[in-house]
């Protein structure tokens, strides 16, 4: 598959040269499935350190070279903060409780970076929050394939319409989540600015669609992300 290259903005889609497609396609799904599997781990009264060494045990099995970010997992209040933001160590999973997991594992050398929000026991509103999130990068990803087959949309438009949807549905956008590249390891090299920020045509399995949402009323939020990507996409 050639990769389509944006003239006006080359650098911020570049990639090495052992960058492919189905790798990519691959890394997301097994980083995804990582994801899965260590919240079926997750048990009331676990705190964010045990949580990394499942994490940790779990790229072992599943085969992951390394990775590119820490693991973050956020419990209960938590789940309101940034990635640059500093855990509270105090923090246990309660018997109703929320959290979210956020992986960047590299697999084959591509990059997989994946996060989802999960629950324990019956809080309805909790749940209802965390399906939010996924509903709400759904719903993005899909009107970003919709642009695809109309000649395209920038990040900056995507967030736009993200945004709109989460007000629609009662809860509010984090700005400061903004999405980002990725690539065969390490995209870093490349990559020169966030996807919310981005101006040129965002095409398929470069960027990572992340989205942060806070409960309007509760101390509590919800997150998602995954690569944009047409093939995983339904």
């Amino acid at each position: 598959m050639t990769l389509p290259v944006d003239t006006a903005h080359p650098s911020h889609e570049a990639v090495g040269a052992s960058y492919s497609v189905a790798g990519m396609q691959y890394a997301a799904t097994q980083t995804m499935l990582a994801v899965q599997q260590i919240a079926a781990q997750m048990r009331p009264g676990m705190n964010a350190a045990h949580a990394q060494d499942i994490a940790n045990a779990t790229m072992q099995a599943m085969g992951a070279e390394r990775t590119w970010h820490p693991h973050l997992v956020r419990i209960g209040s938590d789940t309101q903060k940034i990635y640059s933001e500093q855990d509270d160590t105090s923090l246990v999973l309660g018997e109703n409780d929320i959290f979210f997991i956020d992986l960047g594992l590299v697999f084959a050398g591509q990059e997989g970076d994946a996060g989802a929000t999960f629950t324990v026991g019956n809080n309805a509103e909790m749940r209802a929050c965390a399906q939010a999130a996924q509903t709400l990068w759904e719903r993005t990803a899909q009107y970003w394939q919709q642009c695809v087959s109309k000649g395209g949309c920038t990040g900056a438009d995507l967030y736009a319409y993200t945004a709109e949807q989460a007000r629609n549905m009662g809860y509010v956008l984090n700005p400061a989540i903004k999405g980002h590249r990725l690539s065969d390891y390490p995209h870093a090299v490349h990559q020169a600015v966030r996807l919310a920020d981005y101006t040129g045509v965002v095409h398929d399995s470069l960027w990572v669609l992340e989205i942060q949402i806070s409960h309007p009323h509760q101390p509590y939020g919800a997150f998602y992300e995954a690569l944009l990507s047409s093939t995983l996409v339904a």
